[in-house]
């Protein structure tokens, strides 16, 4: 007697066990394989709760059904023909997840596989159904992407000590024509204050203080090599504190370099859009006759902005300061020599 007691004592606790694990499969084949166009049946659930090892009475699955919702998940019942259980409102939601996709994908400073990664991620925050629209979106285009891989790490270190308002150190390279890394300052390691980072063109940059140069400079982020949180603290403390990083990257076009200073411009009307797409809607625009109107905006004068000034042709014209106009009236003619 004892010993078929002992034979029926495993197979009652393996039952109990399963029983335990019911709702929590329950709700993985509801996220999994659910959505409003694919609801699935009480008896799918069963069949699919079978195949697990878990007994489910049809009776049982509408109790389990009320307890999820009452947890948080938002379970609907569609009756009738074609009907079924499935989940609504989600963490995210599909379009939200094509928005994510579609900035994963764009991200220059993320890898491809990194990016693959990440994707099959928010993959799986959605139904199998509407992962596969996911998937239709990542080959719309073959983005150019980094060589990098460590920058995703990198960004993780540097917002380590941008919190913390630690030092770090990196070496800082280019790529030859060979596609073979060229360290700069003779692979000398840069020590800097971090400020801020940057997201502009589809590039991540640091901000922050060059010990070595005495000066605010920015750094692509997947450019950097080796990088380390030092022990110091970050120097500098009050220019951190009011360091504005959206104002910083405002006035750097793709965050090249130059002379800054209060640069005016006289625009077409039409381009007003333009001007404040590009400079802010806090930016104080006077009219100047029925067709134009001036504005004056911090600028970093380098040969992005200037280009920049150029590409909107005659709408646009740069009437000060001089040490601005004289800059600018030097690259037309340089470029000028090039084509005659």
């Amino acid at each position: 007697m004892k010993e078929s007691q002992k034979k029926d004592e495993v197979p009652a606790v393996a039952r109990h066990f399963n029983q335990k694990l019911k709702l929590l499969t329950l709700q993985a084949l509801l996220l999994e394989r659910s959505d409003e166009e694919h609801p699935l049946t009480t008896e799918e659930l069963r069949a699919a709760l079978a195949e697990r090892g878990i007994a489910a009475e049809r009776k049982s699955l509408y109790d389990d059904m009320e307890t999820l919702s009452r947890f948080g998940l938002d379970i609907h019942q569609r009756r009738g023909r074609g009907g079924g259980w499935f989940v609504g409102e989600r963490l995210f939601q599909l379009p939200e997840l094509k928005l994510l996709v579609d900035a994963v994908q764009s991200c220059k400073f993320i890898t491809p596989d990194k990016s693959r990664a990440l994707i099959r991620k928010l993959e799986g925050l959605s139904s199998v159904y509407q992962a596969r629209q996911l998937q239709r979106q990542v080959y719309v285009t073959g983005r150019a992407k980094t060589m990098n891989e460590s920058v995703y790490y990198t960004i993780d270190q540097l917002h380590t000590a941008l919190s913390t308002g630690r030092q770090v150190s990196f070496r800082y390279f280019e790529y030859n024509v060979a596609k073979e890394k060229v360290f700069r300052r003779a692979g000398a390691h840069y020590r800097v204050s971090p400020y801020g980072l940057i997201w502009d063109s589809e590039n991540y940059y640091l901000a922050g203080f060059d010990h070595d140069k005495g000066e605010i400079r920015h750094y692509r982020v997947d450019k950097m090599d080796g990088l380390t949180v030092l022990s110091q603290p970050r120097e500098g403390e009050g220019t951190g504190r009011a360091f504005d990083a959206a104002a910083y990257g405002q006035k750097h076009f793709g965050m090249f370099g130059g002379r800054e200073g209060q640069v005016r411009l006289r625009c077409e009307k039409s381009l007003v859009g333009v001007v404040l797409d590009r400079f802010g809607a806090e930016s104080i625009l006077i009219p100047d006759g029925e067709d134009h109107f001036t504005v004056t905006v911090p600028v970093v004068v380098s040969p992005q902005f200037l280009g920049w000034i150029f590409g909107l042709g005659t709408g646009v014209e740069l009437t000060g300061p001089d040490w601005a106009v004289e800059a600018y009236r030097r690259q037309l003619e340089q470029v000028g020599e090039r084509y005659r």
